[in-house]
C-alpha cells in the first residue's frame, strides 16, 4: 500500500469516527432511557369530595415512567372523594362477588360518585371485566368496571406487581373534575 492510500485510508477512517462520536453526542440524552424517579409509595391514598357528579367515563394512557387511569367525572365542580388502595382480592360493589383480575397485585379505586342518575347509567362497558384495552401496556394489566352502588363506583386494576402509584384531582373541563390515578413502572 502506497503511503498515499494509507494516508487516505486513516482520514477516512478519522472522519467517520468523528462523525460517528458527534452524532453519538448529540443523540445521547434523548436515546438514554428516562430517569424515572417516582417518590410514590404503595399505601392507601383517600380523600373526602361532595359526592356531587357521575362517572362518565375512564380512560387509560402509556407514559414513559407509568402506566394511567383517568376517571372523568360530570358535574363534579373540580372536587372528587375518592379511596385508592391495593387489596387482597378485589371485588364487585353491591354483591361483594370477588372478581379476579390479571397481574400480581389488585389496586381499587372507589370514587364518591355513581355512574348513573335517575336510573340511567352514565357509564357502562360492554364488557365489565375489560372496561379498557390495557393490553401492550408495561404496568397494568387489566381494568375492570366493578360496578356503582349507593352512591359510589368502584373500579378494579390488575398491576404487574405491588408497584407505587400516585393520584391525583383535576378540575376541568368546565364543572367537570378527573381522577388520575398514575402507576409506576418500577420502584
Amino acid at each position: 500500500m502506497s503511503p498515499r492510500t494509507h494516508t487516505a485510508r486513516r482520514l477516512a477512517t478519522t472522519l467517520v469516527g468523528s462523525a460517528v462520536l458527534g452524532l453519538t453526542a448529540l443523540a445521547g440524552p434523548a436515546a438514554a432511557a428516562p430517569a424515572c424517579a417516582t417518590p410514590w409509595g404503595s399505601t392507601p391514598e383517600a380523600a373526602t369530595g361532595p359526592g356531587a357528579g357521575t362517572v362518565d367515563e375512564i380512560r387509560t394512557g402509556r407514559h414513559a415512567c407509568y402506566d394511567r387511569i383517568v376517571v372523568d367525572v360530570d358535574g363534579a365542580h373540580g372536587a372528587v372523594g375518592y379511596r385508592v388502595e391495593y387489596v387482597s382480592q378485589f371485588r364487585e360493589d353491591g354483591s361483594g362477588d370477588a372478581v379476579p383480575l390479571r397481574g400480581a397485585a389488585d389496586l381499587q379505586i372507589v370514587v364518591t360518585a355513581p355512574a348513573y342518575t335517575g336510573g340511567t347509567a352514565t357509564y357502562d362497558p360492554a364488557v365489565d371485566a375489560e372496561a379498557e384495552d390495557v393490553r401492550g401496556y408495561t404496568t397494568l394489566r387489566q381494568v375492570a368496571w366493578g360496578q356503582s352502588f349507593e352512591g359510589s363506583s368502584t373500579i378494579g386494576v390488575g398491576v404487574r406487581a405491588r408497584l407505587p402509584f400516585r393520584v391525583t384531582v383535576l378540575a376541568g373541563p368546565g364543572n367537570d373534575a378527573r381522577l388520575v390515578v398514575d402507576v409506576a413502572h418500577r420502584w
